[in-house]
């Protein structure tokens, strides 16, 4: 009788997806919807990843996208890439990105109800990436404004879009989830 080999706790499957999920995001911050205050949809891949990854994966993928972003590929919100970028004004909403995909981990599990604990995630997580890039913003790039006056500027006018982007990746990832093998 031969032994069943121990199951692969990181396969080549789960690689795969880290890096189709690490290019939806890249592909996700070259979408610019021209609003007053212009947005991307670069959150919505975060929340996909998250939601159909969890946690660890996602912020797998999420330092992966962020380490090609470092080394120079265009890979960043308007085609930009560099280090610069992550240690720019916005950079800590994008570190804000790996807390997000934690967050968003452990509330699916310790919430039983996946889609609650997706939103709940989502929600949760987006906060905890606003304040983290806010405080990062204020900081280093505020020029000595309130943090208040930075939220106005950084946060506020992206509540909306972000809450609704939130709402389609909850109805995405639940259509998605079904045909996702090997997680």
């Amino acid at each position: 009788m031969t032994e069943q080999p121990a199951k692969a706790k990181f396969s080549a499957i789960k690689t795969a997806y880290v890096a189709l999920f690490a290019a939806l995001i890249a592909v996700c911050s070259w979408i610019s919807v021209p609003t007053v205050v212009p947005f991307t949809m670069q959150t919505f891949a975060v929340y996909v990843a998250a939601a159909l990854l969890g946690g660890k994966l996602a912020a797998l993928c999420i330092a992966l996208y962020m380490a090609l972003g470092a080394v120079g590929l265009p890979v960043f919100a308007g085609f930009r890439g560099g280090v610069g970028v992550l240690v720019g004004a916005t950079g800590g909403y994008i570190w804000g990105f790996l807390a997000l995909a934690l967050i968003l981990g452990l509330c699916t599990k310790f919430i039983k109800n996946r889609r609650i604990a997706t939103a709940v995630g989502m929600l949760l997580g987006t906060a905890v990436c606003y304040l983290f890039g806010t405080v990062w913003y204020v900081l280093f790039y505020n020029g000595g404004k309130a943090f208040s006056a930075a939220l106005m500027l950084c946060v506020v006018p992206f509540i909306l879009p972000d809450l609704l982007k939130m709402a389609l990746a909850l109805f995405v990832s639940e259509r998605v989830q079904p045909h996702l093998k090997g997680l």
